[in-house]
């Protein structure tokens, strides 16, 4: 089990937001319950992945019979939040794994996050697996079906607010330009 564990049941709030210019932003996953902000780094595909993996999670509970936990099939007006990430923005750690999983008994998506483990420099790659190591943080997030819907919306929209791609060979388009390798090809 992890050292560090940070554990939010009923967060006031939890998003993914940025700090830099598309191209070289930093993906954070911020939580907040009063006072108590945790914000921990994670890879751009974690933000992408995760907002699919709850979207696919609540429309298969709301697909169930009668729709019994009344999961909303799009965001809630009410919990919008387009507002920045809670400043100053201290990362407690970097992503590694994540896990998402459904708790029926307090109808909530529950999101785990855990430190990445980084292996140590005199340890060979058997040893590693043999014995791998535990990571050191966790967050824990706990949230509503309809937190979870807004959560998923924003992840999507703060991703698709970098780079444009190019229509061509689909990679990012630079602020200074881009440089298409297909025109030459076609």
């Amino acid at each position: 089990m992890p050292s560090i564990v940070h554990e939010f049941a009923w967060p006031d709030r939890v998003v993914v937001g940025t700090v830099g210019l598309p191209g070289s932003r930093t993906f954070y996953l911020q939580v907040r319950t009063g006072a108590q902000i945790v914000s921990i780094s994670m890879d751009k595909q974690h933000a992408v992945l995760l907002a699919d993996a709850v979207d696919e999670m609540l429309d298969e509970l709301m697909d169930r019979e009668g729709n019994p936990f009344s999961v909303p099939n799009t965001t809630p007006i009410e919990l919008v939040d387009n507002d920045p990430l809670e400043q100053p923005v201290a990362e407690e750690f970097r992503t590694g794994a994540m896990s998402l999983v459904w708790d029926p008994s307090t109808v909530q998506i529950v999101i785990e996050a855990f430190q990445v483990v980084e292996p140590d420099e005199d340890e060979d790659f058997a040893a590693m697996l043999r014995a791998p190591k535990e990571p050191e943080g966790l967050l824990l997030v706990r949230m509503p079906v309809g937190t979870a819907r807004a959560f998923a919306k924003r992840a999507r929209e703060v991703v698709g607010a970098g780079r444009p791609i190019c229509p061509l060979c689909g990679t990012p388009i630079d602020a200074d330009g881009h440089v298409c390798p297909l025109p030459d090809s076609l």
